[in-house]
């Protein structure tokens, strides 16, 4: 499966300005936009997908989570027949 993210020009740019501060603060290099821009694709190829399965564990198991308490609410719903 190819997942294709697409980022908005406005959070390119905020990332491309993380990443150029990071270099800048963190390691004393000033790179340019197009190694700001490499790095941003690179997280994204990279990066993306793991976040992505990720964030489908997570929904998985609050949707797990949601149906185990849905279905002890429907028992509780019974009415004692002795």
């Amino acid at each position: 499966m190819n997942i294709n993210i697409k980022l908005s020009d406005e959070q390119k740019k905020a990332l491309k300005e993380e990443i150029h501060a990071y270099y800048l603060d963190e390691r004393g290099e000033d790179i340019g936009i197009i190694h700001q821009e490499g790095l941003v694709d690179l997280f994204i190829d990279r990066l993306a997908p793991i976040i992505y399965n990720r964030a489908l564990d997570d929904a998985k198991l609050w949707i797990s989570q949601r149906l185990d308490d849905m279905n002890s609410d429907y028992y509780e719903l019974y009415k004692d027949t002795n």
